[in-house]
């Protein structure tokens, strides 16, 4: 997949592409509707925002991402898609009304042949106009537009809302059902404290910084390392959460990566939780932690053999 980060200055064959539009946080069955109705029309591109939207107009506001561009990208590539357009949002985009945005950069920059969006789709300055002023202005301006119908499953509208309330209450089960697959954390390998390997249980430890916390606790998890010599699919068990056995800490998420031996510093890792064990607890000495530790990650190989 071949990314661009601006709409000015694109040469002939980047052009042209049927693309689908969109926030695409967290790329779930609803928005894979709209990919798909954006297909036949190869080649098949997506324009989204980067930093999202929100985060520029709220930057107080607390974090809501369900996933990072590096996520976003890994699963965007995995639906097929061949060009992203990963468009820089700031000033000049969030100034741009309706007709300048159609003009400019669906046009005459990208040169779009075909537009998707969801139907609560919304675009140009104080997210002014709407699908019905999107069409009208593709009329005008030489594209096409499909707006795909918002997705239900058992009643229940697909969409980040409902998926980030899924996963803030643990039912990691029910956010993949809208997702169309397990919800994922993917990032960089840190250097952590290391209690982790004194205590016989060595972890990866991963910034959730920027991104909406699931429920606080310990999860069994499916592990691809991304990057590296230790390439490859692996089963674990991850603690989300500020280690409250050791005071007061910034959540992030750290995975004990079964059978595995190896350095990850560095390395680029996507962890998918599977199933909700436990919430964080505070134990009496480090003897029960790790006795607690070792029976998590007993039940997480009994549910990750027949997950």
């Amino acid at each position: 997949m071949q990314t661009y980060t601006h709409w000015t200055g694109l040469s002939p064959e980047a052009r042209g592409a049927s693309v689908a539009m969109g926030n695409f946080d967290g790329v779930h069955l609803g928005h894979q509707s709209v990919i798909d109705l954006a297909r036949g029309r190869e080649p098949l591109g997506i324009i989204t925002f980067e930093p999202h939207p929100r985060e520029v107009f709220a930057p107080e506001a607390a974090p809501f991402r369900l996933m990072n561009a590096e996520a976003r990208e890994h699963r965007l590539a995995k639906l097929g898609v061949t060009r992203l357009y990963e468009l820089p949002f700031g000033p000049e985009l969030a100034g741009m009304d309706p007709e300048t945005f159609a003009g400019k950069v669906l046009a005459e920059g990208l040169g779009v042949a075909h537009v998707t969006v969801g139907g609560d789709f919304r675009f140009g300055k104080g997210r002014a106009a709407g699908t019905a002023e999107l069409i009208a202005l593709g009329q005008r301006l030489g594209f096409d537009v499909t707006v795909a119908p918002l997705l239900h499953i058992d009643g229940i509208e697909v969409s980040s809302t409902n998926i980030r309330k899924a996963l803030a209450e643990g039912r990691v089960r029910d956010a993949a059902k809208m997702l169309g697959h397990l919800h994922r954390i993917e990032g960089e390998v840190m250097h952590g404290d290391k209690r982790g390997r004194d205590l016989g249980f060595p972890t990866a430890n991963m910034s959730v910084a920027r991104l909406h916390l699931p429920k606080l606790g310990v999860y069994a998890v499916k592990v691809d390392v991304l990057t590296g010599p230790q390439a490859g699919a692996y089963f674990g068990a991850a603690s989300l959460g500020v280690r409250p056995m050791f005071g007061e800490n910034a959540p992030n998420l750290e995975t004990f990566l079964f059978d595995f031996e190896g350095d990850l510093y560095g390395q680029h890792l996507s962890v998918a939780l599977v199933e909700y064990l436990r919430p964080e607890m505070k134990f009496d000495g480090l003897p029960a932690l790790m006795k607690q530790m070792a029976a998590d990650c007993e039940t997480a190989r009994e549910i990750l053999r027949t997950a």
